[in-house]
């Protein structure tokens, strides 16, 4: 999670450059390219953390990846597959 912490701090830095680009009126193109850059970003962050889940699902899939009870295999992959498509 170290690492998922660290693109997120890289993240809020970019999203603070876009806002103060904006306020000094800078060229569009340079402010959507920081903004396409804080969002591969938190993209990538995300996928980082759903990964982080399938880790935990795969190495221990008798429970509900919090530690709870057995979770149906069906009912996981419809989780598993929602978190994927948020990030779509």
């Amino acid at each position: 999670m170290k690492a998922v912490l660290n693109r997120l701090r890289r993240a809020q830095g970019q999203i603070a450059g876009v806002i103060r680009m904006i306020e000094e009126g800078r060229d569009c193109e340079e402010v959507v390219t920081q903004l396409a850059a804080a969002s591969r970003a938190l993209d990538r962050a995300g996928f980082a953390i759903i990964a982080s889940g399938l880790q935990q699902c795969l190495t221990d899939p008798g429970t509900d990846g919090a530690g709870g009870l057995k979770e149906d295999p069906e009912k996981m992959r419809a989780r598993l597959e929602k978190l994927f498509l948020s990030l779509a």
